[in-house]
């Protein structure tokens, strides 16, 4: 049962971030186990593929979306600016 990598991953991009992590950990889990056969292996490390790029996609846009708080001197915040990017 092979089916084409885009077309069976293509919800993928829908997901939220919980959604796509806890389907990841248990394709992680599964092929830990080692109980899986080998062309099942290969088919759901490929969704998982799409699966860790779809987290890091969310994540870094959390991350851009992220403020800091900058505070004055006797500690009151006074306003936000970005987040540094490293």
């Amino acid at each position: 049962m092979t089916t084409e990598p885009a077309a069976a991953n293509a919800d993928v991009a829908a997901m939220s971030f919980e959604t796509a992590l806890a389907e990841l950990e248990k394709i992680v889990d599964e092929l830990e186990r080692g109980q899986v056969p080998l062309e099942t292996s290969i088919e759901i490390y490929g969704r998982g593929q799409a699966l860790r790029a779809q987290c890091e996609s969310l994540l870094k846009r959390a991350e851009m979306r992220v403020e800091k708080i900058r505070l004055a001197g006797d500690g009151a915040p006074v306003g936000t600016e970005p987040l540094d990017a490293e």
